[in-house]
């Protein structure tokens, strides 16, 4: 790892692969560590679609955050499991459509918390907080998120390429409920998460991601488990797709090469 600050090796085993620190490594970054980077090595021989799928995944949440600030004119955003910084972050596109945007970025990797407010030192609207996002109510009373959330005007919730990180038995889809109940209405949830249709797939990659992890991981999912996660919310068009084809820019976007496993989900709005 090139980048990080030693002192956060004692507080941290990176022996242990990380969730974030491999999507990182996916992406073409600098922060993870042999370990990380050997399990995700290892993942990609059996899952070999599983880079390009990372990358569709990131330029889903751009071109989702954009939509959002451009077309809708949200100007709050709170990202769950946000993973670690890498170019065009949600603060540096919802910014570029407003100045006075505002985000929350939320992990539970401390090497997240140490990159995300190194690099937001001087971005006063904008903040990252190391906290489960399971604790709905420890997150929405954070000091950080009340100076910079306004509940009177709607809110962008994300829930992109994370969800897949919660088991079943912590229940997914009422932490986006509960999470929705706190947002006033014309706020937008955006979810997606790995899934498969082929059982084997799925049941490769959870056992595997959860033993390489250490038990920091959940399931991967059928496209219908998404569907339920918002349930009763208006989706937006086109749907719930595979991420890349969620309103591409052009033709010429990058596509998924194969359905072993696919990022799915798309944006709802509360009425």
């Amino acid at each position: 790892m090139d980048n990080t600050d030693v002192s956060m090796t004692g507080r941290i085993d990176v022996t242990v692969p990380s969730v974030a620190r491999m999507y990182d490594f996916l992406l073409g970054g600098k922060d993870n560590y042999p370990a990380d980077r050997a399990a995700t090595e290892e993942l990609l021989q059996q899952v070999p679609s599983t880079k390009v799928l990372a990358v569709n995944n990131r330029q889903f949440l751009r071109r989702v955050v954009r939509r959002l600030a451009e077309d809708y004119g949200i100007k709050q955003f709170v990202d769950h499991g946000s993973g670690l910084p890498t170019r065009d972050n949600v603060h540096e596109v919802a910014q570029r459509v407003h100045s006075d945007a505002r985000v929350v970025y939320i992990d539970s990797d401390p090497i997240v918390l140490a990159h995300g407010r190194a690099l937001l030192e001087q971005n006063h609207n904008t903040a990252v907080i190391q906290a489960d996002m399971r604790d709905v109510e420890g997150v929405w009373s954070h000091p950080e998120v009340e100076r910079l959330i306004n509940l009177d005007e709607p809110v962008a919730a994300l829930f992109v390429s994370v969800l897949h990180c919660i088991k079943n038995s912590d229940d997914p889809a009422g932490l986006v409920r509960r999470v929705a109940a706190k947002l006033p209405p014309g706020s937008f949830m955006v979810v997606c998460q790995l899934v498969s249709e082929d059982a084997e797939t799925r049941r490769f990659v959870t056992e595997f991601m959860d033993q390489s992890t250490h038990g920091n991981w959940g399931e991967v999912r059928r496209e219908r488990d998404v569907h339920a996660f918002l349930e009763g919310m208006e989706v937006l068009e086109p749907g719930l797709v595979e991420v890349s084809t969620w309103r591409p820019d052009n033709d010429l976007d990058p596509k998924q090469p194969s359905q072993e496993w696919i990022e799915f989900g798309g944006v709802a709005r509360l009425v």
